[in-house]
Parts: C-alpha cells; structure tokens; sequence
C-alpha cells in the first residue's frame, strides 16, 4: 500500500512540475505582453488623409448601455464619420433610444435588421445588414456597451495609414460589475497572452490572427476580400473568426494597446458570465470533441488542480519523502496560479488584486462553466447567447482555442 501512495505522489509530483513549469511560462508571456505590446495613441503620425468612416454599431436588447456609447461616439473629434446603428430585433426599448438619437443627430443612421435567415448568428448578419448602408472608406466595428475617448477615431484612422495596414484592433479596458465576473476574469485572461497575443498577432511570420468585437477599423475593400460577416456567419465568437480570416489572407493587421481609451463590458451578470464560458466550448466540441475534451482537461489541471492537492496535502500530512514532495509541488504550483492571477488583475485588467485572491474559486468556475458547455453540446449542439437559442450543428471550424 504505501508503495502505492508513493507512485501515486511521485506522479502527482511530476504533473505539478509540469504545471508550474506551464505558469512560468505564462507569466512570462504575460509581462512581454504588457511590456512590448504598441499603445493605439504611442506612434508618429505620418497620415496626410482623412477618409470616411462608418461606424458599424450592432444592438440587441441595449437599452441599459446604448446611450452612453451613442454618447461617445457623437462626441468624435473626428470630422468625417457616420454611426450605423443595427437594431437586431430587440424586445426592449433599444429601437426606441436609436430613433432618438437619429432625429437629433445627422450622423446617426437607423438600421433595422431584416429577420436573420437560417444559419446566420445575430450579430453577423446584424452587422451585415450594417454594411449594406455604409458608405465611409474604412469600417470601424463596436459593441453597443463600449464607450471611446474622443479622439480615438482620429487615432486609429492615423494609426491604420501611417503603418499602411488593412486592419487594427485596440484591446479595451475590460469592464466588470459583479463579484463572479470580477474573480472569473483573470483566470481567463491569463491565456489572451498565449494564443491571442498581440505579439504574435503583430508578427508576420505567426498564424494568429484575432480582433476585439469592442473596437477594430479595417478598410472597406479589405472586410469584402476577406468574404465580410458573410463568411463568418455561423460563427459565434464572429470577432475571433473575422481577424483570423484577416491574417491567414495575408492581409498587413495590428492589435494595440487602448485601455484608457476604450472601455467594454465584458459580462453583465452571473447568467452572462455563465453563458460566455459556455459559448466557447461547445463549437470547439463541434469541431472536434477531442480536442475540446483535452483543452478541458489542460484548463482543469492548469487552473484548479493544484489547489486541492496542496490541501490535502496539508490536511492529510504523512513523513514519507514522496508525501513532503508532493506537498512543495502543489505549493509552488498554487503560489505560481495566484501570481498570474495577482498580475493580470493589476496590470491587465485595473481591478482590485483582492480579487485574484479568489484564484481557486475563480479557478473552479471557469472549469464548470467549460464541462457545462461540453455537456450541452454533447446534449443538445446548441448554445445561448442574448436571448437566443443557435443550432451549432452545421458549425463547421471555431475561431477560439484556449
């Protein structure tokens, strides 16, 4: 028997070193991250044109966040621009506040969307349904609970031509206004400097290719080469999707840095969080259910395991060398979690560190929230989101690997 426990300790041990190994690697990508990422507003402005933009605005039940972003938008510093507001078939008083807003204010054009066809995601085809009214040169894409900083059309406008790009997208400050969103957060966010790096996304050489459905400018001539929301129709996290198109293309894209000039909501309330961890695994499951079976697995032992292995390990205390091993393991893997944690809620998202403190609890929501996606997909192949019900059967390719 203790032969046993001790080949299962020695085990555990490994994984944990595994694990932590993983987290210095992270934290390193993190702090490069937050060091050499370029800011929207840091750069020498050689732009001598001022083309037009539409501002391409889907709403869809807004009524709560829309006037405060209609707000920021008409206070542009920004001469030449029109905001196209999409009224995706809301059942509250969006419409109402978006006809408002149209009558006192010429540059606001009131779209309302035609009913979504089969197979299309709402906001795809309500910002295509958006498209269609546009007349500007360049595309500025952006949801209806963000608001902007007068001068960051101009910014971008400037910063899109003076590095002659085709695309840009600026990562928003991430707002959050419950206890579950604020814990959650973090343990999310400590992958964005992986996989969606801005590095690697600014890099030619890599395949990464992603934008911020809260803020990225394109040109007009781009978003049609690259087959618009069109071709991203049933696409759920469409954003993701968009930017990755962009980059496979070959088309010349930059992500920046714009927090103090773009601020997001990123989820509204326990049911919105819940829902946002869902929708990321059940088209990954679509996809393929082995890769989403081990992406969970790789979140669970990334994220939470260490935790109650290193309380075990302290409840449950034993002489045995592989026992203390065991116990300095979870340790250093914990401490390196709540490390993560501590630096993306300080640098990266601007929100109180006691927040990070909840690691594990932050930790096991995010992994519950994926096994509950992965059982609905399993289930039911389908997904909330605002109010709707998709069918994710045809869902054929997902933009969002952890």
């Amino acid at each position: 028997m203790e032969i046993a426990f001790d080949v299962l300790n020695y085990s555990l041990s490994a994984i944990l070193i595994g694990i932590s190994g993983a987290w210095v690697f992270l934290i390193k990508t993190m702090i490069d991250s937050f060091r050499l990422t370029p800011y929207l507003d840091r750069f020498e402005n050689t732009s001598k044109t001022f083309p037009k933009v539409s501002i391409i605005l889907p709403a869809r039940n807004e009524e709560k966040f829309l006037g405060k972003c209609l707000d920021s938008l008409i206070d542009q510093d920004y001469k030449d621009y029109e905001i196209i507001v999409i009224d995706d078939s809301s059942e509250d008083s969006t419409a109402k506040i978006i006809s408002e807003y149209a009558e006192k204010n010429s540059k606001i054009v009131h779209v309302s969307a035609r009913e979504k066809p089969e197979g299309w995601m709402g906001k795809n085809w309500a910002c295509m349904e958006g498209y269609k009214k546009a007349t500007g040169d360049l595309l500025l894409f952006t949801d209806a609970d963000t608001t902007h900083k007068s001068n960051v059309i101009s910014l971008a406008v400037s910063h899109l031509l003076s590095f002659d790009l085709d695309a840009l997208s600026t990562i928003p400050k991430m707002l959050t206004f419950d206890f579950w969103t604020n814990i959650t957060l973090p343990m999310i966010s400590t992958f964005l400097h992986t996989r969606f790096s801005a590095l690697n996304v600014n890099n030619p050489s890599k395949k990464t290719g992603y934008f911020f459905g809260s803020f990225f400018i394109l040109k007009k001539s781009t978003y049609e080469q690259v087959g618009m929301h069109e071709g991203v129709k049933q696409e759920i996290i469409e954003d993701g999707a968009l930017g990755k198109k962009v980059k496979e293309l070959g088309y010349k894209m930059k992500m920046v840095r714009g927090e103090h000039l773009v601020k997001a909501v990123w989820a509204r309330d326990k049911s919105t969080l819940w829902n946002a961890l869902k929708r990321l695994m059940v088209p990954l499951y679509l996809q393929s259910g082995k890769i989403a079976i081990g992406i969970f697995f790789a979140v669970l032992f990334l994220l939470f395991v260490p935790f109650p292995i290193f309380i075990a390990s302290i409840l449950l205390p034993a002489e045995t060398l592989s026992s203390k091993i065991l116990c300095v393991t979870s340790f250093v893997a914990s401490l390196l979690i709540y490390i993560g944690a501590v630096i993306e809620a300080k640098i990266g998202l601007e929100i109180k560190i006691s927040h990070a403190l909840f690691a594990p609890l932050g930790s096991l929501v995010v992994v519950l929230g994926f096994l509950s996606g992965l059982l609905q997909a399993k289930k039911t192949s389908s997904v909330t989101w605002r109010g709707r019900s998709y069918s994710m059967k045809d869902h054929s390719q997902s933009s969002i690997s952890v």
